[in-house]
């Protein structure tokens, strides 16, 4: 496997925490500095073994081995998405059950350039030149709720506000959003599930990003104020940073 080494030397760190009302925490986080790889995945809330949805993500995302080719190895994400997706469908018909699903969000460096794929409301932003942009667009028709249901393409008309249009496990063929996130030296990229964005809005997010812009500073400032409010979900979060690598 070829590590990440060249160009930007990548720094992360990432918590996930059940939050103050639920009892299952139903994210995961992934972090692989050495192949430039990390992952966020929330489970669907409202549906069953969220847990292992998402936990199966991450699993599957950590045993990747990182090809030398950027293409192969978005190419072998996809896999491992698609092939995640397949096996969630599986065990749910086999239990003649509700969906299993999870929303995941992906973050992938390689030397002077990130990209970012997702599925679902999971949500990737990435901080330079003193902004703050979201990279991703939320999978959800209209305005989300504190439980985001996967309602897919209903067969006439459109799906009630709020509802989730695309996860993992939800449908028999699988979709990931990828786009070019962007890198450079003093480049700070969050990604988090919808438990930080519901208690912490874009403006916040902005602000923090520019005061604490060390990785681990900026992810115990995102759970204070988090697990300070509401924290109606579970909320989970990474922060990964590129400097110069080392000689």
């Amino acid at each position: 496997m070829r590590a990440v080494a060249r160009g930007m030397a990548p720094h992360s760190c990432g918590r996930t925490d059940p939050g103050k009302v639920r009892r299952c925490n139903e994210d995961a986080i992934l972090l692989r500095d050495d192949a430039g790889l990390w992952a966020v995945a929330d489970g669907l809330g409202g549906h069953s073994a969220g847990d292992y949805a998402s936990g199966l993500i991450v699993e599957r995302l950590a045993a990747l081995q990182r090809p030398d080719d950027l293409c192969d190895f978005l190419d072998a994400i996809d896999d491992v998405l698609e092939g995640v997706n397949d096996e969630l469908l599986r065990v749910a018909a086999e239990r003649g059950g509700d969906l299993i699903g999870s929303t995941v969000v992906v973050l992938v460096h390689d030397d002077d350039v990130a990209l970012c794929g997702w599925v679902g409301d999971s949500r990737g932003y990435c901080y330079d030149r003193r902004r703050l942009r979201q990279i991703t667009v939320d999978h959800v028709h209209g305005a989300r709720e504190d439980v985001t249901r996967f309602a897919g393409a209903p067969a006439h008309g459109q799906p009630p506000p709020g509802a989730l249009t695309r996860a993992v496990g939800a449908q028999p063929r699988l979709f990931v959003d990828w786009t070019i996130a962007g890198s450079g030296r003093d480049t700070t990229f969050v990604l988090c599930t919808d438990g930080i964005n519901k208690e912490i809005g874009d403006e916040e997010l902005d602000l923090e990003c520019g005061r604490a812009r060390d990785p681990q500073a900026l992810v115990r400032r995102l759970f204070e104020l988090a697990l300070e409010r509401a924290a109606r979900d579970n909320v989970s979060a990474i922060a990964v940073r590129f400097g110069e690598a080392a000689a």
